[in-house]
C-alpha cells in the first residue's frame, strides 16, 4: 500500500502554510505562489496529479444561520493564524475569527477557531472547529442551519464511489447533469439521465439522497480513482458525540460532483462561513489541501426542530470533530480487487480511528481528552404484561446520554453531546468516555413502540464510573392489541388510481397492501388533495364499561395533518387531529423515518358498532405532492375487562 501523504521517494511530507509563507515541519521555507488568506485550493496526489477539482477554486468550512430579521450569507476569512503545536510527531495550526458586537449584521455571531492537525506517519490529517457564543447581552440570537465540510474532487479522475458494502459503484459523471443530457425531475437533486456520456447509465435516476446514511453508519466513504495509481479519498467520523439528532439522524455523504462531505447540520440557503488554510509541500512542490465541508448541522430528515437556537446573550460553545480525511493507495493496481483492497484498508482505519477516540492529541483545552471524560454502565429491561409476566432483556436496545428533556427529545437536541451504544442480548449497556454534565438516560427498543427517558438525572465528572443497576421500559399499553400494523410516492396514484386505500384487518397483508407514506393525490385538474384511508375490522362485541385506545406511530411527518375518524368520515369535526406537524421531507430523500411522533386517541365504546367498523386516517394537507405521513405501527387496544386485570 502506497501512502501519498508520507512519502514522495525519500522526502517526508510535513508542512503547513503561515501567512504567504509554506513552511516545513524541519524550518525550511519552500517556494510558495498564490494567496492564501485562510483558503484551501488544490491537493496534489503526487507532484503533478491533482486529487481535487481544479476548476473549484476554493472550498470552506461554512455555516448557514438565521437572525432575527431572515437568513443571512457571508463570506468568512480566519483573521487570526497560530501554530498551536510544531514537534517532529505533529503539527497543530489555528485558524480563527472573533466576533465584535460592531461588525455587520451579516456576520455570524460567533467566535469560530478552526484547528488542523498532522501526525508523523498518519497517511491523512484531522480537522475540528470550535464555536463560541458570549453570555453578554451585546451577542444577539440566532439559529443556526448548517456547517460542514466538503471535498470536490477531479472529475476525470475519480468515477468509483463506496458508502458501504452493499452501497458502491461507478457514478455518472457531472456532466450527465447537463441540460442537453438530462431531464429534471420533481425536485432539483434528481434527474433521469436520458444522454448520459456512458451509455450504460442512460435511463438512470441520479440523485444524491439516495447515498444518505444515519449518523450510526456513517462512519467512513469516499472515492476511488480509476487510474493508475488508484487512490482512494475517505472521510472518517471516528465519534457521534458532536453529531445533532442522535444516531438515527439521517446525513448526506458522497455523491456526483464527486463530492466527499462530511455533514452533522444543513438546511439551505448555504451561507459560507469561513475560510480557511492548510497546505502540504515537498520539497520546492505544494501540495494543497482544499477546506472540507464539515455538517455538523442537518436539518434535511428533522426540519426546523432540530436546529439549535441560541438565544440573546446566552453562553454557548461546542466542539465539532475532530474527523480525519484518509488517503490510499495501491501502485498500478486497476482491478476489482485494488479497488476492495483500498475499501478495506479504509475500513480497517476507520476501526482503528474508532478505538483512539477519543484522542489524546488535540491541543485545544476545548476538547476534553479520556481522563476528563466518565462512565456509565447499567441494564435494562422489559415489562409488557400483555406478552409476559416476567421481565424481558431489552436486546438490541439504543441507550443514550443526551441533555436533560422530555422523553424523545434527544431526536430535536443539538446544542450539546450525545454518547449511545446498543445494549447486548442481556440489555447490558457501558456507556463510555461521557463528556462531564448533565444527562438524562434516553433508550428505546427495536420492536417495541415508545421511547424510554430515566427521570433521575445524571451527573457525568473527570474519571467517575456510574453504575445504574436494573432499569424498567413499560412500552405504552392501555388494553389488550385488537390488531396492529408496522410499517414511490408517485406509485400510490397508480396503484391507487380511483379509490384510496382500504386494509382489512385479518385479510390484507401489511406487506403488500399498506403503501408505505399516505400521499397526496393530483386530481384530473392537477391540483393535489389530502387522502383518506380506510382500515376496516370486526368486533364481537363492544366493551361499554370503557374507552378503546387507537396507538399511531409515525415514523415521519412533512406539512402533514393526521385526522382520525371512526365508522362516520364524514363528521365536520374528527375524533383527533395532530394539527400540521413535521419538516423532514424523508420521502423526497430516499429515508425510511425522520423524526418520531407518537398519538393516542381515545375512541368512544359509543362510535364502535358490535361486526364491522372502519377506522378513517386523514392527511388532511393537499397543497403539494411533499406533504405526508409515514406510519411505523398502528394498534387498536380495548378495554380491560375484571378478567383481564386480574391475569395480569
Amino acid at each position: 500500500m502506497w501512502n501519498p501523504w508520507l512519502h514522495y521517494g525519500n522526502a517526508r511530507i510535513l508542512d503547513f502554510v503561515s501567512g504567504n509563507e509554506l513552511r516545513q515541519a524541519n524550518g525550511t521555507v519552500g517556494e510558495f505562489t498564490g494567496v492564501f488568506n485562510g483558503v484551501l485550493r488544490e491537493l496534489r496526489e503526487r507532484i503533478e496529479d491533482f486529487l481535487l477539482e481544479a476548476s473549484v477554486r476554493q472550498r470552506y468550512w461554512d455555516v448557514n444561520w438565521d437572525s432575527v430579521d431572515g437568513s443571512k450569507k457571508r463570506r468568512i476569512s480566519g483573521t487570526k493564524f497560530e501554530v498551536k503545536m510544531e514537534t517532529e510527531e505533529r503539527v497543530e495550526v489555528s485558524f480563527s475569527r472573533p466576533w465584535e458586537p460592531s461588525q455587520p449584521g451579516d456576520i455570524v455571531p460567533l467566535n469560530i477557531d478552526k484547528w488542523f492537525i498532522v501526525l508523523r506517519g498518519s497517511s491523512g490529517f484531522y480537522s475540528y472547529a470550535i464555536y463560541e457564543h458570549l453570555g453578554s447581552p451585546e451577542w444577539p440570537a440566532f439559529s443556526l442551519s448548517q456547517t460542514r465540510i466538503a471535498f470536490k474532487l477531479r472529475e476525470e479522475k475519480f468515477h468509483y464511489m463506496v458508502v458501504a458494502d452493499n452501497r458502491q459503484r461507478f457514478m455518472p459523471p457531472p456532466k450527465d447533469w447537463d441540460a442537453k443530457n438530462c431531464q429534471r425531475l420533481a425536485y432539483d437533486e434528481a434527474v433521469l439521465l436520458v444522454n448520459p456520456i456512458e451509455p450504460e447509465f442512460k435511463g438512470e435516476v441520479d440523485d444524491k439522497y439516495q447515498y444518505s446514511c444515519e449518523n450510526k453508519d456513517l462512519r467512513v466513504h469516499g472515492w476511488i480513482s480509476t487510474e493508475s495509481p488508484l487512490v482512494g479519498f475517505w472521510q472518517i467520523k471516528p465519534s457521534n458525540e458532536f453529531w445533532s439528532g442522535g444516531p438515527l439522524k439521517q446525513n448526506l455523504s458522497s455523491h456526483v460532483g464527486p463530492t466527499c462531505l462530511a455533514v452533522s447540520n444543513f438546511y439551505l440557503p448555504r451561507l459560507i462561513m469561513e475560510n480557511l488554510c492548510f497546505a502540504l509541500a515537498v520539497k520546492k512542490h505544494i501540495f494543497n489541501l482544499v477546506t472540507c465541508t464539515i455538517r455538523t448541522y442537518s436539518l434535511h430528515y428533522a426540519g426546523y426542530d432540530l436546529g439549535p437556537k441560541i438565544g440573546q446573550g446566552e453562553a454557548w460553545k461546542k466542539v465539532f470533530g475532530p474527523v480525519f480525511i484518509y488517503l490510499n493507495s495501491v501502485v498500478g493496481g486497476e482491478s476489482r480487487d485494488d479497488t476492495l483492497t483500498l475499501w478495506e484498508d479504509a475500513k480497517r482505519q476507520m476501526m482503528a480511528e474508532v478505538q483512539s477516540w477519543p484522542y489524546s492529541f488535540p491541543a485545544s483545552k476545548d476538547f476534553p481528552l479520556s481522563d476528563q471524560r466518565g462512565n456509565v454502565n447499567g441494564r435494562l429491561l422489559l415489562r409488557d404484561r400483555f406478552i409476559c409476566k416476567d421481565y424481558i432483556s431489552a436486546k438490541g436496545a439504543y441507550v443514550g446520554l443526551a441533555p436533560p428533556g422530555d422523553v424523545g427529545s434527544w431526536q430535536r437536541e443539538s446544542k450539546s453531546y450525545q454518547f449511545w451504544k446498543r445494549a447486548d442480548e442481556n440489555g447490558n449497556f457501558s456507556i463510555n468516555h461521557v463528556c462531564t454534565g448533565d444527562y438524562n438516560l434516553y433508550a428505546w427498543v427495536p420492536g417495541f413502540i415508545g421511547d424510554y427517558r430515566n427521570d433521575v438525572p445524571i451527573t457525568i465528572t473527570p474519571g467517575c464510573y456510574i453504575h445504574l443497576g436494573h432499569l424498567v421500559y413499560e412500552p405504552p399499553r392501555d388494553g389488550l392489541t385488537l390488531f396492529r400494523l408496522y410499517g414511490l410516492w408517485e406509485r400510490y396514484a397508480e396503484l391507487y388510481p380511483k379509490e384510496d386505500l382500504v386494509y382489512t384487518v385479518g385479510v390484507s397483508d401489511y406487506t403488500k397492501h399498506w403503501f408505505f407514506a399516505q400521499v397526496t393525490r393530483r386530481k384530473n385538474d392537477n391540483t393535489l388533495q389530502g387522502t383518506t384511508w380506510q382500515i376496516r375490522f370486526k368486533l364481537d362485541r363492544v366493551d361499554e364499561t370503557g374507552t378503546y385506545k387507537l396507538k399511531v406511530a409515525l415514523a415521519s411527518a412533512n406539512l402533514g395533518e393526521l385526522q382520525v375518524r371512526v365508522n362516520d368520515p364524514n363528521t365536520k369535526r374528527p375524533l383527533f387531529s395532530s394539527g400540521l406537524i413535521g419538516r423532514d421531507n424523508a420521502v423526497v430523500r430516499h429515508g425510511i423515518h425522520g423524526l418520531y411522533w407518537l398519538f393516542n386517541v381515545e375512541i368512544p365504546n359509543a362510535v364502535l358498532v358490535k361486526g364491522e367498523n372502519m377506522i378513517y386516517l386523514t392527511q388532511a394537507r393537499g397543497q403539494s405532492p411533499w406533504r405526508y405521513l409515514m406510519y411505523d405501527y398502528i394498534g387498536l387496544e380495548g378495554p380491560l375487562t375484571a378478567v383481564h386485570k386480574a391475569a395480569i
